[in-house]
């Protein structure tokens, strides 16, 4: 997708910072991040950034070194349109209903729903604001494009294609609280594709036989029955040619199929409620403060791209807010604040569930967007392995970026907190940076590409910081963003 506006993205980086504490295992030192200050960025930019390990905590930019960070974080999706509610995940959606509609609250025992914890991104908000930038506004304002372009071709060597810049003034964002809740409940990790599972007959009052057919709802079985009666005893007949018995067990089977079939996540989203309802939950959406530019596209969702608040109204008085990301290829989940007299609704599932009911909806306007990313999974924290259980999900390999299902990830993280899943040894990060003359820098209000800037700077080198910079966010985001340099 190419950016619908004219911005481009500017960010300071800050590189890798000292081991701080740890929100998950509580490590005083032993969470190690890169990072970077987004003064703005394009949604384009920040997809391809995510699709790289990086997350944003406000409008600080950050991606965990993976093979030092005491709690690897790898970046989980959701395939948002073949997803499939869980058993518990239809109990969540079924206490909402029952709630609304009968004001009924359970009164068993209240317990921890997943993602319902308060700790996800607890590792942010630590260091979030602490390397804030201090650039003056004017600093991040570039020239004209006709001086750009001039600067540009000053270096006579690299024959690169000189592009239009016209970065949009950046509006200077107060520190805002960012309210960190997530979502949490632990699912056993399931066997590779590859293992063989061996199902043993089990000992007398000790569970299943998986070895024999699975047992079938009665209603079910009569339902068969009593359809295969009916195509025994009359001649079916389709617009006046009769039926052959390759068609009437065609028929039998479709017949089936629909009888048994799951109900989707719609069915428990958009069910219409009675005229009698006890209560009324309302949601709305509204483009809140971020690094992120709003942008339109043709083929986008109607609502557009970028930062979004969405409020759950619950008779008039909002009880939850969660904010999301809409991106080119994606919903990415921020976080969630609510308030906690109403933790018994388990709202950080019902949450989670209906933002990827949203993504399905945004896929049919946009075709492109059809994943939900739940930020990062943590598998050697237990408490956070819970994002495992909205299936079916991929893991980014932290080597070569390429999305991996986690059935096949699961086994590997059992034997090391650290895991490349990509099992192609000859496997290579695609989007490496390849040549660093071509990153692209803004230095005194003006964009140039890294190999001029060198060429002009004074004092000691900083090829190093730029190397590591452009190595982490790869060759395409290099190329596109402005590298803000003093």
């Amino acid at each position: 997708m190419a950016a619908a506006g004219s911005s481009a993205s500017i960010v300071e980086y800050f590189g890798g910072e000292d081991g701080y504490r740890c929100g998950y295992c509580k490590n005083e030192t032993g969470n190690l991040s890169h990072g970077m200050w987004a003064h703005s960025m394009t949604v384009q930019d920040y997809q391809d950034l995510i699709d790289r390990g990086w997350r944003r905590s406000g409008k600080y930019v950050y991606k965990p070194i993976m093979n030092q960070t005491c709690c690897p974080q790898y970046t989980i999706r959701c395939q948002a349109l073949r997803f499939q509610t869980s058993k518990s995940h239809k109990k969540v959606l079924k206490k909402m209903l029952k709630f609304i509609s009968k004001g009924d609250v359970s009164k068993g025992v209240s317990e921890e729903e997943p993602m319902d914890s308060h700790i996800e991104d607890a590792v942010t908000c630590d260091f979030a604001y602490k390397s804030e930038s201090h650039v003056s506004q004017s600093e991040l304002t570039p020239l004209s494009v006709d001086h750009t372009e001039r600067v540009e071709n000053e270096d006579k060597d690299i024959g690169e294609t000189k592009e239009e810049v016209n970065a949009q003034q950046v509006e200077p964002e107060a520190g805002s609280l960012q309210i960190c809740a997530h979502k949490d409940t632990t699912v056993p990790g399931e066997p590779s594709h590859s293992a063989k599972i061996v199902h043993a007959p089990p000992k007398p009052g000790k569970g299943a036989d998986l070895s024999k057919p699975p047992c079938r709802k009665a209603k079910d079985i009569r339902k068969e029955r009593k359809l295969q009666k009916l195509l025994q005893n009359q001649t079916c007949t389709f617009e006046g040619s009769e039926l052959q018995a390759g068609d009437q067990i065609c028929l039998l089977q479709n017949s089936k199929s629909k009888t048994n079939q799951p109900k989707t996540i719609e069915d428990f989203v958009f069910v219409p409620l009675p005229d009698d309802a006890q209560h009324k939950l309302e949601f709305t959406r509204f483009l809140c403060n971020s690094p992120l530019e709003a942008e339109n596209a043709p083929n986008g969702p109607e609502c557009g791209y970028g930062s979004f608040h969405q409020q759950y109204w619950l008779d008039g008085k909002i009880i939850a807010v969660g904010v999301i990301d809409i991106l080119p290829y994606c919903v990415s989940s921020v976080y969630l604040y609510y308030d906690p007299d109403y933790s018994f609704l388990s709202l950080g599932v019902y949450s989670a569930l209906r933002e990827i009911a949203f993504t399905r909806q945004l896929h049919e306007k946009a075709p492109d967007l059809c994943f939900y990313y739940m930020g990062f999974y943590i598998h050697s924290c237990p408490k956070m392995r819970y994002k495992g259980q909205y299936r079916p999900s991929d893991l980014l390999c932290p080597e070569t970026y390429v999305w991996t299902p986690i059935e096949q990830c699961l086994p590997l993280l059992e034997h090391s907190k650290y895991c490349r899943f990509n099992q192609d040894i000859k496997a290579v990060d695609e989007g490496r940076i390849k040549e660093l003359g071509r990153v692209r820098v803004l230095h005194k209000r003006t964009v140039m590409p890294y190999s001029v800037y060198k060429k002009r700077r004074k004092g000691p080198s900083d090829e190093a910081s730029v190397q590591q910079y452009a190595s982490l966010v790869g060759q395409t985001c290099s190329e596109r963003m402005l590298l803000f340099r003093s």
